[in-house]
Formats: structure tokens, sequence, C-alpha cells
């Protein structure tokens, strides 16, 4: 493969990567208008969050199978079209409800970018690459909350919620052209593959049998769930709790996904030294020290505004290690299975994210200590799971930059 090719194709996937984050962060400085406009409050407007990680979660497992079924194309060009008429409705929305209705269907078509990009890495490069283009793509995708919610607060201030829906929207159309043309059909449909439920459950729980998938793809989950924690939570952190405005919490966001960016890069470095599988441990064990001094901190009220940005800076950061080599490990086992395997573990991510944001709406009202509170247990929850799974796993597929797969016992 040419460099030329290679980075068009980076590009086009890290593009498609990018839908789904600008998405989630490019409205969130303009909750406070979106309640005042829609006569309701913060946390009703937060629930369009959870919505839009439910449609996600759903729409991966819908998305898996179709694109193993009809080959990639046809799948993304549905997806994003539905993506592109929801964010149409946004901009015209008038009801918190039929709101929150159109982010669950932006959802949905947003999901398409995100399985299809993973799979096609599958299709696309070879074995020993993939965590190398995993890390890359996590560039794309770290710049993406830098920018949206910065872009997002500017916009938000001088021309209103609506225009973020619009801009969005225009970012599907770019991406739904870009990926029509420049994409190329890197898997052939596989008309063997059955669309009724029970084969697709069938196949689901094959891939979910295999310990070395439920053990990273849980670990990997649970931890992340803290990111999504944050997400939810800050809105009412930043702009309720320590009164920012909205072009500062779009700055603060920025800064916070300097953290995660940066160090998904530092672990491309420390592949070259040490295991996908060392470099987990040492980041959920970093990461649960890191959470526990958190919330020793928030318990005493020795928290201000810098000191919380400064303990966020460091939990995302061990999530930005820990993060594509979880997803790198979970994914080698599978060859044939890639999209359904793809879906499958970007459903329990963002199934977990759903569930967490949720708990955010419900307890993260005036104090900072119950989202500290969530980040700590489950990252505490991950590490115990992943030495639980680790014992069960008996043929390792391992992602080893000499050869293609290498299966060590």
């Amino acid at each position: 493969m040419t460099t030329k090719k290679y980075i068009k194709l980076i590009l086009i996937l890290g593009f498609l990567t990018a839908l789904g984050p600008f998405s989630i962060d490019m409205y969130l400085p303009g909750f406070s208008g979106i309640a005042k406009d829609l006569n309701t409050t913060i946390a009703k407007v937060s629930m369009s969050l959870s919505s839009y990680f439910i449609g996600i979660s759903v729409g991966q497992l819908l998305y898996g199978p179709l694109l193993d079924r009809f080959g990639r194309k046809k799948p993304l060009f549905v997806g994003i079209m539905v993506y592109i008429l929801a964010s149409l409705g946004c901009i015209y929305v008038t009801n918190i409800d039929y709101f929150i209705l159109l982010r669950f269907m932006q959802a949905i078509g947003s999901c398409a970018a995100t399985v299809a990009s993973v799979a096609m890495v599958r299709d696309l490069f070879p074995v020993k690459d993939i965590p190398k283009v995993f890390s890359l793509l996590m560039l794309v995708l770290g710049l993406s909350p830098m920018l949206a919610p910065t872009i997002g607060g500017y916009v938000t201030e001088d021309y209103g919620w609506h225009t973020v829906f619009f801009i969005l929207m225009c970012m599907g159309i770019a991406i739904l052209v870009a990926s029509q043309i420049g994409l190329p059909n890197s898997y052939k449909p596989d008309t063997t593959i059955s669309l009724k439920p029970k084969p697709i459950i069938t196949n689901f729980l094959k891939v979910l049998k295999e310990p070395q998938f439920y053990t990273y793809a849980f670990t990997g989950s649970i931890a992340f769930s803290g990111l999504f924690t944050y997400v939810a939570a800050s809105p009412t952190i930043f702009m309720d709790i320590y009164h920012v405005d909205a072009k500062t919490y779009g700055w603060i966001f920025a800064f916070m996904s300097v953290s995660f960016i940066g160090s998904s890069q530092l672990n491309s470095i420390l592949l070259k030294r040490f295991s996908s599988e060392q470099m987990i441990f040492g980041a959920l064990v970093l990461q649960s020290v890191v959470s526990i001094v958190f919330l020793l901190l928030s318990l005493n009220n020795l928290l201000g505004l810098y000191e919380t940005i400064g303990m966020l800076f460091l939990f995302l950061a061990c999530l930005g290690i820990s993060n594509p080599n979880t997803a790198g490990l979970t994914m080698a086992p599978f060859a044939k299975n890639a999209g359904s395997a793809s879906a499958l573990m970007g459903a329990i991510q963002l199934g977990l994210g759903a569930l967490a944001s949720f708990a955010v709406g419900i307890f993260v009202k005036d104090s900072i200590t119950p989202m500290v509170a969530i980040m700590t247990v489950t990252t505490i929850i991950a590490f115990v799971f992943l030495n639980i799974g680790k014992r069960f796993i008996k043929q390792k597929v391992d992602v080893s930059p000499d050869e293609e797969t290498h299966i060590s016992h």
C-alpha cells in the first residue's frame, strides 16, 4: 500500500470515527440554551445524551450483521442518510421529548460510521498494524473532543445552539460523499449470513463466548465508562457548580482531550517495549490510584476548579493508554466475524456508557463527589474483571509486531 493511499484511508476512517464524538461533544456547551428554549431543565436535556448513547449501543448490534451481509458501503450509506435527516430535525425541534427522540435517531445513523470504520481497519490492514492504526484513529478521535466543544462553545454563544446541528448535518453530507468515493469495497458481501434474529443472536453468542473477547471487551468498557461519566457530568460540574461560561467550558473540555490524545500516542511508543497486556495492567493500576485519591480529595472538600481539572486530566490519561490495547486484543481473534465482534464490543462499551450517564443525570446535582464515586467504582471493577477473566484465556491471539497473528499458550 502506498503512503498516499495509507494516509487517505486513515483520514476517511478517522472522519467516520469522528462523527460520533462530534455529535456527542459539540452541543454540550448549548445545554443551558437548549433548556431555556425548550422550557426544561439541564438535567432533562442531559437525557438527550443518554438517549444518544442508547442509540449507538443498539445501532452497533444492528449494523454488525448488516455490514457482514451486504458489504461495508451500502449500510454505511443508509446510516449516514438517517443521521443527516435526524440532524435536520434537531434544527427545527420545539419540544424536549422530540429532541431526545431525534438524538436517538441521530445516534442510530452515526453508528454505521463507527462500526464500519472499525470493521474496515480489520479488512484493510494486516493484524500486526492494527494497534498502530487504532492509535492513529485515536488521534483523530481525540482531536474531535478537543475541537467539538470549543467550536460548539463559540457557535452557541454567537449563533445559538441550532447552528451546531446545522454544522453536524453538513459534516454528515461531507462524510457521506468522501466514504462513497474514497473507500474501496473492502469486503465481499457474504450471502450465507442470515438476517433472521436467531442466527444473528447465535453469531453474537459465539463471539461473546470467546474468553479473550469478553475479558478485554468488558475490562475496556467498564474502565471506559469513566469517560462517559465525565462527559455527562461536565456541563453540570463546570457550568453550574464552578460557574464557567460556554466558551470557557469548551476550552476546558478541549484541554482535557489533550491528555487522552497525548497518552494514546505515548501508547504507540510504549508498545515497542511492552506488550498490550502489560500496558492495560499498568494503566488500570494507575487509574485506580488516581481515582481513589480523587475521591478522598472530593470527600474532604479539597477540590476547586483547578484541582478538579488536574485530577480529571490524570484520570483520562490512563484511559488513553488502556483503550487502544483493550480494543486491539478484543478484536484480534476474529478474522471472519470482525463486523459482529466490532459491533458487540461497541455495544458493550456504549451500553455501559449510557448507564453511567443515566447515573450522572440522577446523582450529580450540586456536588462533584457522585461523579468521582462512579469513576472510582467502575475503575476498581474493571481491574478485578481483568484479573479474573485472564485465567480463562487458554490460547491467546496476540497482537505482536513481528508476525501476522501469534498464538501463545
